[in-house]
């Protein structure tokens, strides 16, 4: 297994769908042996970092995983470190996913940062992913990511009952922890100083990264990199759940250990895993259609129509359940 030195450059902001491992991870995964068992209760424990707030304002009672209650998940994606004191980092990349155990399904929309919004807890209306930074600078990260569920849920409309924190940069440990990771690109191009031929490729973590961020030079668009990011997940829980990465489990758990905070707890994950995980196989992508930039008072952001914003919330409140 390779590691990633570190180039002491500033860490590049990563798009969109990094941290959906961690859930996909506990959705489709298993524990074979007490000895990953009792890893992956040390990892957890070092991920967990609970909000104050014990449920939404939105939901009359707690989530229950026993009943198979449809839950939602909003992860973010930061460039700070938890091991460094004091450096709280930002939310590059907020992503909201809900899960229905009923339907077989994960729905998952992805937040532009610069999206215009009000910053319910600061009573402002600023760019989203200024909630995170707010909250943080104020009370630490899980006081940023309550903030940040609050402005996503007030929003969408829709209880956020869980988030998922992750470290960016150390997104790559974890694609190396499983050995890297093989995916099969549609389209040729060069990015950050590598070539990624058309055809099988095999990815270590800082040519993962590379790979899932590329946007100009795809035709695409978004839409080729959501792609891309997709192969590079499913990469990731095929490794991960493949027999050759027991070996590896206790590189894998100290990698996520590192880089995710989630207010989940062990149970909770365990309790997921045995009656959510038929959810995993099927990922459904909710797409912003009519969005654009628009720059207000000299200040850049990303402006949703209230009507497709409407549907989306629909959608989202369906899959809820509620």
């Amino acid at each position: 297994m390779r590691s990633d030195k570190h180039s002491g450059k500033k860490k590049r902001k990563w798009p969109k769908v990094v941290g959906i491992v961690l859930l996909l991870l506990v959705l489709g995964g298993g524990v074979y042996t007490y000895t990953v068992w009792h890893s992956l209760n040390d990892a957890v424990g070092a991920m967990h970092d609970p909000v104050k707030r014990e449920k939404s304002e939105k939901r009359a009672e707690k989530v229950t995983f026993k009943e198979k209650d449809p839950f939602s998940v909003l992860l973010l994606g930061t460039d700070g470190s938890f091991e460094r004191k004091g450096d709280v980092g930002r939310s590059d990349s907020m992503i909201v996913l809900t899960v229905n155990p009923n339907e077989k399904s994960v729905k998952m929309l992805s937040i532009p940062r610069d999206t215009r919004t009000e910053i319910v807890d600061k009573g402002t209306v600023d760019k989203i992913n200024h909630a995170y930074a707010f909250g943080s600078a104020k009370g630490g990260p899980s006081e940023g990511a309550e903030w940040a569920m609050n402005t996503v849920e007030n929003m969408l409309d829709i209880p956020i009952d869980y988030y998922a924190t992750i470290n960016m940069d150390g997104f790559k440990d974890i694609v190396n922890a499983v050995g890297g990771v093989t995916v099969n690109n549609d389209l040729d191009f060069t990015y950050e100083g590598i070539h990624f031929a058309k055809g099988q490729v095999e990815l270590d973590g800082k040519k993962a990264l590379a790979f899932s961020r590329m946007r100009y030079e795809d035709p695409r668009g978004d839409f080729g990199r959501q792609l891309r990011q997709r192969d590079i997940i499913q990469g990731v829980i095929r490794e991960g759940a493949s027999l050759s990465s027991l070996w590896n489990f206790d590189d894998i758990f100290d990698a996520l250990g590192k880089n995710v905070k989630t207010n989940l707890s062990f149970k909770e994950m365990v309790d997921i895993q045995k009656n959510y995980k038929d959810a995993a196989g099927k990922i459904e992508q909710i797409d912003i259609k009519t969005g654009q930039g628009s720059k207000i008072d000299g200040v850049y952001y990303y402006i949703i129509p209230d009507a497709e914003l409407g549907e989306i919330q629909s959608t989202l409140k369906k899959h809820l359940q509620i």
